[in-house]
């Protein structure tokens, strides 16, 4: 069982940076790659960054690469997504999520066993 918390969210103006936190608990987080989802008001859950459970694999979507950047600290048993360059249409609900699937980029929802409670971020334009 893996429980995760995100942390970090917030009100931002466009142009602007924020760091996300998830904090896991349990033992196994080593084990597990790590993404991050976010949904917008009236949209589905979308893909936006997976890490390999070592860290040294990562995947985004096309339109955050650049911008965003997933890492992970496994003795913290944390993984962060550093948002660059925000754009309002970088508002959203994030999610980070815990996968025990075989690393291979691992863009879809369902392949993830553990989800957060999300945290909201808003870009102002």
């Amino acid at each position: 069982q893996v429980q995760l918390v995100e942390s970090g969210g917030g009100l931002v103006q466009a142009g602007g940076s924020l760091r996300l936190s998830c904090a896991a608990s349990g033992r196994t987080f080593r084990s597990y790659a790590m993404g991050w989802f976010r949904q917008a008001p009236g949209k589905e859950r979308e893909f936006v960054a997976a890490i390999s459970w070592s860290g040294g694999s990562t995947y985004y979507t096309d339109s955050v690469k650049g911008r965003f950047t997933i890492s992970r600290d496994n003795a913290g048993n944390t993984v962060y997504l550093q948002m660059s360059s925000l754009k309002a249409e970088d508002t959203a609900v994030y999610y980070c999520a815990a996968a025990a699937s075989s690393w291979h980029g691992l863009p879809v929802g369902y392949e993830y066993d553990y989800w957060g409670q999300g945290t909201q971020v808003t870009v102002s334009s």
